[in-house]
């Protein structure tokens, strides 16, 4: 499975800010500096670029892993895994955790370099053992794989763990995965629970739509749908298709949500847009207990949903 270049990438930014109010920038750069990452929070990567050159190349290595993350991404220069690569690594080389996880991340999926699993869990090691959350979770999926390490399901938990106490949503996520199946933890489906409404309470769709799962099953929990359908949507208005699934299906029955067929329609058509398989067959199903003026109705409600990026349908 591709490993993405993920959440700590958005790090750099405030980390470079507060390199500038400790005076680990030189005061008389600091305009420039200021300069480049206002440029790069308002979306001028152009400028951003112009004005961070000069400090990667003097060898500040948050400026050179922000360069690499710029042409990671294709941001105010075309795409180069290669040129990524040589910033990414001649910041990790100067200790920086995000550069190291980055350089991890590139060896894992062979982007700008060969793939090698034992090279890119030896970078995960270096920048998980500075406490970067991310990288303990990429290490911690390397053993429950065997990728690069011997595979050690409790070698892996303990990085989750170290990951999750961090608040890493990720890792509580899959943490609480582990303490289901007992996987490198004895099994637990309370710290299961626990873990996973940590995650959910972050923000995290994909825990929000297994906790919503929790609750409309009664698993290790006291069976409350209305609660399962308050998950669902907060899942839901993050785009999440297999929520936008769920919770139309509860409109449909009527558990959990006030029977509504219009919603019901709204939701799942809007889960079908999204390429979930099973909701264009629900959606078909609920056509028929529909008049023509209600599927005008809800494929109206669709698209203004959508439009409002799923918030407040």
């Amino acid at each position: 499975m591709k490993t993405l270049l993920l959440s700590t990438q958005n790090l750099l930014i405030p980390r470079l800010m507060l390199a500038v109010l400790l005076g680990g920038v030189v005061l008389s750069a600091n305009a420039d500096l200021q300069k480049g990452m206002d440029a790069y929070s308002q979306g001028d990567y152009t400028t951003a670029l112009r004005e961070f050159q000069p400090f990667a190349e003097q060898g500040n290595a948050i400026v050179q892993a922000l360069l690499g993350t710029m042409y990671y991404f294709g941001q105010g220069v075309p795409r180069d895994n290669k040129v990524a690569v040589q910033w990414f690594n001649r910041a990790a080389k100067q200790g920086d955790a995000i550069a190291q996880n980055s350089m991890g991340v590139m060896h894992y999926n062979g982007e700008g370099v060969s793939q090698d699993f034992g090279t890119a869990a030896e970078w995960y090691r270096q920048a998980a053992e500075q406490g970067n959350a991310e990288a303990q979770t990429n290490l911690a999926m390397m053993y429950y794989n065997g990728e690069g390490v011997p595979q050690n399901d409790k070698t892996a938990a303990d990085w989750l763990k170290r990951a999750a106490e961090q608040g890493y949503a990720r890792a509580q996520v899959s943490l609480s995965i582990k303490y289901d199946e007992g996987e490198g933890v004895p099994q637990d489906s309370g710290a299961a629970t626990e873990w996973l409404r940590r995650a959910a309470e972050q923000g995290d769709a994909d825990a929000q739509l297994l906790l919503g799962m929790r609750y409309y099953l009664g698993k290790e929990v006291s069976q409350d749908r209305k609660v399962a359908a308050r998950w669902f949507r907060r899942a839901a208005e993050q785009g999440h298709t297999n929520a936008q699934f769920y919770l139309g299906r509860m409109y449909a029955t009527g558990r959990g949500v006030p029977q509504d067929y219009v919603y019901a329609h709204m939701w799942v058509n809007i889960a079908a847009s999204g390429g979930n398989k099973g909701a264009v067959e629900l959606r078909n199903l609920i056509e028929k207990e529909m008049t023509p003026s209600q599927i005008v109705e809800t494929q109206k409600l669709a698209r203004e949903c959508v439009r409002r990026q799923y918030k407040d349908c």
